[in-house]
């Protein structure tokens, strides 16, 4: 007898089954109980997951010689016919190589004619979405009112690419994912029907590889087979496949948690030359490094870790906490993406392993913001949300100087008075201006004092200041001009800012006036031409534009 593939000696046969589709299946049977059959059907989903076997089921169900049954013989004619795909009145079509609009027209032509042998002619276009735009436009018409003994099931994995209007005129179902503990089980049976021994913890690994898929997990399966002989072990397929296993990636691990760059890269260096791809290497470190983080949340599900949470190693788990394995999670991710454009993956891959070494040293945000306000509260301030209290202790720093550490014996630095102090808890103690002087009889020094003092808080307005000229006082007010209407209008609207600068430096009120005088432009001096160029501009009947002469 021929070899046949687990996929295919394994298909189910009966709506019971179809693993992890039960909604479809119960749907399905009881719109045949009830007699409620519609016209056409639209399956979508994942690759693998049992749209074209349950198409096929469904088919058998609407034909088999004792039904429409939910429970289809499986001994008749028809149903033996359409489980070997030899039925003349079920039709699979591949949507992928029949796109155009005459293989659509040759289905148009064909639904005129009844079944030969069985109650319905059903069409079965598995990846229907390949069909182009002008092919769905001509089947509209024939899928919303085919005649009553046609039924078209459509089958894709690409539902968004499928046009509202072939929706719209469909049952719909969505498949699901199958959950690994479902494939699982099956891998487990799928063994014990060739005599196979197989550890739990290698079938975990293929139903995890599967992403969901049952025709995915068991193509792994044969392949895992093949090479094991008569025993199925995860030892021996991260060996022949090229993983590099739970218990390595615990002495890769540990050397990081210990902070050994050198331990680190001997053995990642051991993996390379004992031939695993960089590829690899980085996803079984993403793995292990997810299942440290589910462990670390309190997740012991074997079904979500691919194996028994023991084979983790307890030292990494209590080196790093939940932030810094994270962290790790989102360097070999970010890894992943980076080594198809990278000079050498091997360079990012040690940067990676030695960025590793060094995580016990990061601090994540949160981590910042609670050491912030621990430090706030042992220096007796308030919290952040709450306002200052005014009782609340305060610390006192002496003001460096440029001459040393400490101010002056005689007195403060210039530019701030006596007592001057920086609080420390609740709100800072601003610092006062320099005591109040005498006015200065020189127009230009209360100009200098003026400029000077502004600088520090409104430098805006000093630059400004600087461009005036002409300064006069006559005892009440200071005169000035400026070149420009603008400049002075900008000076206008800072007018009572200089009054208190006035105040606070001389004790005085003095008003501003400053007015615009624009700057004598000199006489442009007619520019003599020389003949030769008078000469061709009278030529060619030209101008002068520009240019030095």
């Amino acid at each position: 007898m021929a070899y046949e593939v687990t996929a295919t000696r394994r298909r189910p046969q009966k709506f019971e089954d179809l693993i992890g589709q039960e909604f479809v299946a119960a749907t399905l049977k009881n719109s045949i109980q009830s007699g409620k059959i519609a016209h056409a059907y639209l399956f979508s989903g994942p690759r693998g997951c049992g749209k074209t076997s349950t198409a096929r089921i469904f088919a058998k169900a609407l034909n088999c010689e004792k039904g429409p049954t939910p429970t289809p013989c499986g001994e008749c004619s028809a149903c033996k016919e359409i489980t070997k795909g030899s039925s003349l009145d079920v039709i699979e079509i591949d949507g992928a190589s029949n796109t155009s609009v005459n293989d659509v027209r040759q289905i148009k032509d064909e639904v005129q004619f009844p079944p030969q042998s069985s109650r319905y002619k059903i069409y079965i276009i598995d990846e229907v979405h390949m069909l182009s735009n002008s092919a769905f436009n001509a089947l509209l018409k024939t899928i919303e009112e085919p005649p009553e003994y046609i039924i078209f099931i459509f089958a894709t994995t690409e539902l968004q690419k499928v046009p509202a209007t072939i929706k719209s005129r469909c049952q719909q179902f969505n498949f699901r994912l199958v959950p690994i503990e479902k494939i699982k089980e099956q891998l487990a049976l799928a063994a014990a029907e060739i005599n196979i021994q197989a550890d739990e913890e290698a079938l975990y690994w293929i139903a995890k590889e599967s992403t969901g898929s049952m025709r995915d997990a068991y193509t792994l399966f044969d392949q895992v087979a093949a090479f094991s002989e008569s025993h199925i072990t995860y030892e021996k397929i991260r060996d022949k496949l090229g993983l590099v296993g739970t218990d390595r990636l615990n002495a890769l691990f540990e050397e990081c948690a210990q902070a050994n760059p050198s331990g680190a890269e001997g053995k990642l260096d051991d993996f390379l030359q004992a031939g695993i791809s960089i590829e690899q290497l980085i996803t079984n470190s993403a793995d292990y490094l997810r299942s440290l983080l589910l462990i670390k949340n309190g997740i012991a599900k074997e079904s979500l870790l691919g194996q028994d949470p023991a084979r983790f190693s307890k030292a990494v788990l209590d080196a790093w906490n939940g932030t810094q394995i994270e962290r790790a999670l989102s360097i070999f991710l970010q890894l992943y993406r980076d080594i198809r454009y990278s000079l050498s993956p091997r360079y990012e891959i040690d940067l990676a392993f030695s960025r590793l070494c060094w995580l016990k040293e990061y601090v994540s945000p949160s981590e910042v913001k609670v050491a912030v306000d621990q430090a706030r509260s042992l220096l007796g301030a308030a919290p952040a949300s709450a306002p200052a209290a005014a009782s609340a202790p305060q610390m006192h720093f002496k003001l460096p100087t440029e001459s040393g550490n400490e101010n002056p014996p005689g007195g403060n630095p210039p530019g701030f008075n006596q007592g001057a102090e920086i609080g420390i808890g609740g709100a800072p103690k601003e610092f006062h201006s320099a005591p109040v002087t005498q006015m200065p009889d020189d127009i230009d020094q209360i100009r200098d004092a003026l400029i000077t003092s502004l600088s520090l808080e409104d430098e805006a307005l000093a630059s400004l200041l600087k461009n005036t000229s002409d300064w006069a006082f006559d005892g009440q007010k200071i005169l000035a001009r400026i070149p420009d209407a603008f400049q002075k209008s900008r000076i206008d609207a800072k007018l009572q800012s200089l009054k208190n600068k006035a105040r606070q430096l001389w004790g005085k009120d003095i008003a501003f006036d400053v007015q615009v005088h624009e700057l004598e432009r000199q006489p442009e001096q007619a520019v003599q031409i020389p003949k030769e160029v008078d000469m061709l501009v009278k030529v060619f009947k030209g101008e002068i534009v520009g240019g030095k002469v």
